[in-house]
This record gives C-alpha cells, sequence and structure tokens, in this order.
C-alpha cells in the first residue's frame, strides 16, 4: 500500500487540501487520465500542465474505470503503481484515484480548478465549453510523445504476434515433412 499523504484514494479527502491551498493563494492545475505504462510523453506532459499553475493535481483512473474503456487486457500496470510512479515525476504535487462508479466530472467539481489541462482527445468543443464554467480555464495540450501506451502495446502485440507465426510456421512445416515421410515409410 502506498504512505504518501500526497497519494489520495479516496477524492472527497481532497476537499480540505484544496481548501487549504486556496487560502494561501495557489493557483491549482488539474489533468486526468489512466496514465499506464508511464513513460517520457506522460513526464512531458505533466510538466508542461505544472506550468500553468503553482500546484499540479493529477486524477488517476482506478483499473476497473481503464478496463471499461480500454478493454479487458488494460491497464497493464495496476493502478497503487500507476498512482505511485506519478509521485516519481516532479512535477506532480497531489495524485487522486478516480473511480469507476463516481459521476463524470467528480473530481473537477470538487477541485474547481484555476486550470483544467486536457489532450485534444479527451473533450469535446461542447465539453469543453461546459467545463469552462466549473474551472477557471480549460488548456488543451498537444501530444508530447510521438506514440502513446496504446500504440506501444500494439507494436509489441503485432511484433509477438509475427514470431509466433513465424516459429510456428517452420514447426509446422517440419512437422509435416515428418508426416508426410511416416506415411510414405508406412506404404513399403
Amino acid at each position: 500500500m502506498i504512505k504518501s499523504d500526497k497519494v489520495i484514494l479516496q477524492s472527497q479527502k481532497i476537499i480540505p487540501i484544496i481548501k487549504k491551498l486556496r487560502k494561501q493563494g495557489k493557483t491549482i492545475v488539474l489533468t486526468q487520465g489512466s496514465f499506464d505504462m508511464v513513460h517520457i510523453g506522460h513526464g512531458r506532459y505533466c510538466q508542461e500542465a505544472k506550468k500553468f499553475g503553482d500546484v499540479l493535481i493529477v486524477g488517476v483512473d482506478s483499473d476497473k474505470k481503464v478496463q471499461k474503456r480500454k478493454g479487458p487486457n488494460r491497464p497493464v500496470v495496476p493502478e497503487e503503481e500507476r498512482l505511485e510512479m506519478m509521485m516519481f515525476l516532479s512535477s506532480v504535487d497531489y495524485v487522486v484515484l478516480k473511480k469507476l462508479k463516481v459521476p463524470k466530472y467528480n473530481l473537477i467539481e470538487l477541485i474547481r480548478p484555476d486550470v483544467l489541462i486536457a489532450t485534444d482527445k479527451t473533450y469535446t468543443q461542447d465539453q469543453i465549453d461546459h467545463l469552462q464554467t466549473i474551472c477557471g480555464e480549460v488548456v488543451v495540450l498537444e501530444p508530447m510523445a510521438t506514440t502513446s501506451t496504446s500504440a506501444k502495446l500494439r507494436r509489441l502485440q503485432i511484433g509477438a504476434a509475427k514470431e509466433i507465426t513465424k516459429t510456428l510456421s517452420k514447426k509446422f512445416v517440419k512437422v509435416m515433412e515428418e508426416m508426410i515421410e511416416e506415411l510414405k515409410n508406412g506404404d513399403k
């Protein structure tokens, strides 16, 4: 289990932290995602997000939430490890677990960030317009890496499938040749 007061497992527990930060006059930035197999793009994204304020809070989807969105074989990395990995990023101040059964904009409404950071794939323009009524500002960032975690996993799967096919094809041909030879020898 994670032992950090900066990892929030129950979203409601972020409220007193937000109140304290607001009293200190801090600008609060929020971003959210799966952050499965944390890679350089995630690091760059959080570093860029932090530039918009004093405190960066990252909402991380629970395993069940990721499975619902991305399929039964995801996430690759369990939520506890993803939460902890995000804390290793120097730009991240707090990490909040986002559970499946919680309403869609729950964390955004709880925090009411000064700046919400998103990617162009996160929200439609209508959703952004709605979110701007909750947040001070919605900033859309470009992707910070050439490939996403999903793309990297697809490349791994395709590569593995090709290797398996190549290996099985060679073995299959060898078995077939042996069977044909046995059949020929059985006829003699």
